[in-house]
C-alpha cells in the first residue's frame, strides 16, 4: 500500500468546521508515527457556498473529488437551506457518484462513555446499510400542487446486483468475528420489495457456511437494539432502514457524537468518504462545545480503508484512551472543551507503543 495519500477534506457546516480541524490534527500525528503522508486539499463547499453561488459544490466538483483517494466530510446542513438542497446537493451525488454502496456503521461502548442502558454488557456491531439505491431512489414526484387532491409517489427500488453486493460484504464481515448476520426486513408489510430482499439476502448468504443468517421484521429489529444489542453482530439493511438503525445503535451506546462511517467503494476504483453521524448541530456551533469523537473516528476509519490498518488502530486506542480518562466532552458526562479533547488524544497517541 502506498503511503502517501491525496485526501478532500470538506468541513462543510456547523460543527463540521471545528471537528474536521481537530481529526485531520490527529490523524498527522499518528501519519507521522508510521511514515504515512496525507496530502490534503480543503474545499470549502457547503451551506455557504450555497448562499453565495446557488449549489452546495461547483459544477466539476464531482470531477475534482474524484482525483482524490478519500474524501473527509465534516457535515452538512445549514436551519436557513432545505435540507433536500444540501443533502441532494452534495452527499447523494457523491455517494452515487462515485459507486459508494456501502455505508458501514460501528456501534461500540467506549469506556468513559455511559450507555443509557441499564445493562452494562459490552455492545460491538456493525452495520452495513445498502448505500445506492432502495427507499432513496430519485423515482418520483408531485402533482396537483396547492390543491386538495395534491399528491406525492417516491418510488422504492431493489436491484439483484445491488442487495447482492451488500449482503456479500456483510457476510465476509461477519466471517472474520461471531459469524452472526442479522437481515433487518419488513416483509409483512411490504408485499413486493422487502420479500425481494429476503430471497436474494438468504441465497447470498448460502454461499458463506460459516455464517448463521437470522431475518427481523425491523420494528422487532429495533426493540432487539434497544433490549439486547450485545447479541447482535452484523447487521444488513437497506438504505431506510440502515439509517434509522444505525442512529438507533448510536444512542444506545450513549452518544451520536461518537458514532462515526464510511462511504465505501470496496473496489477502490473511485474515493470513498469517511464522515461522522452526528450532523451540523448549528445549536452549539462555535461554542467549543462538539465532541470530535466521531470524526477522529472516521478517520481512523479512513487509515483503514487506505491500508494502514495499525495506524488506525493506535488512532482508536489513543481516543479511547482519552474517553476512558475522563476527558470527554459535555454530551458524554465530561467537561473538556473540543480543544482540551483533542490534546489529550494527540498526548495518547505520543505515548501509546507502535503497533
Amino acid at each position: 500500500m502506498s503511503q502517501t495519500h491525496s485526501i478532500a477534506v470538506i468541513a462543510g457546516d456547523g460543527i463540521g468546521q471545528e471537528v474536521v480541524p481537530a481529526a485531520i490534527e490527529c490523524l498527522d500525528r499518528v501519519a507521522g508515527v508510521y511514515g504515512i503522508s496525507l496530502d490534503y486539499e480543503h474545499l470549502d463547499w457547503g451551506s455557504d457556498f450555497y448562499v453565495r453561488h446557488g449549489r452546495m459544490m461547483p459544477a466539476d466538483g464531482l470531477e475534482r473529488l474524484g482525483r482524490h483517494e478519500a474524501i473527509f466530510l465534516g457535515a452538512v446542513g445549514s436551519p436557513e437551506i432545505p435540507d433536500a438542497e444540501t443533502l441532494w446537493g452534495l452527499l447523494i451525488p457523491i455517494r452515487r457518484e462515485f459507486q459508494q454502496y456501502i455505508n458501514l456503521r460501528p456501534v461500540k461502548t467506549l469506556d468513559g462513555v455511559a450507555s443509557p442502558l441499564a445493562s452494562r454488557e459490552p455492545i460491538d456491531l456493525l452495520i452495513v446499510r445498502e448505500n445506492n439505491e432502495g427507499e432513496y431512489s430519485e423515482i418520483g414526484g408531485r402533482m396537483f400542487r396547492g390543491l386538495p387532491q395534491e399528491a406525492a409517489v417516491q418510488e422504492t427500488v431493489f436491484t439483484r446486483m445491488g442487495i447482492t453486493r451488500a449482503v456479500h460484504f456483510a457476510a465476509k464481515l461477519a466471517a472474520s468475528r461471531r459469524g452472526l448476520l442479522t437481515s433487518a426486513t419488513k416483509s409483512n408489510g411490504i408485499i413486493h420489495t422487502m420479500p425481494f430482499w429476503d430471497e436474494v439476502v438468504a441465497q447470498t448468504a448460502a454461499e458463506y457456511p460459516g455464517v448463521e443468517l437470522s431475518s427481523e421484521l425491523v420494528d422487532a429489529l429495533a426493540a432487539h437494539l434497544v433490549l439486547k444489542p450485545w447479541t447482535l453482530d452484523v447487521i444488513v439493511a437497506s438504505n431506510l432502514l440502515g439509517d434509522i438503525l444505525s442512529d438507533l445503535g448510536s444512542a444506545v451506546t450513549g452518544s451520536i457524537g461518537v458514532a462515526p462511517s464510511a462511504n465505501l467503494n470496496p473496489e477502490r476504483q473511485f474515493p470513498s468518504l469517511f464522515e461522522p453521524v452526528h450532523g451540523s448541530a448549528p445549536d452549539i456551533a462555535g461554542q467549543g462545545l462538539a465532541n470530535p469523537v466521531g470524526q477522529i473516528w472516521s478517520g481512523a476509519m479512513m487509515l483503514e480503508h487506505l491500508g494502514h490498518a495499525a495506524a488506525a488502530s493506535h488512532l482508536q486506542l489513543a481516543f479511547e484512551a482519552a474517553l476512558r480518562d475522563g476527558a470527554g466532552t459535555r454530551d458524554v458526562g465530561g467537561t473538556s472543551s473540543t480543544r482540551e479533547f483533542t490534546d489529550a488524544v494527540l498526548g495518547q497517541i505520543d505515548i501509546l507503543p507502535r503497533r
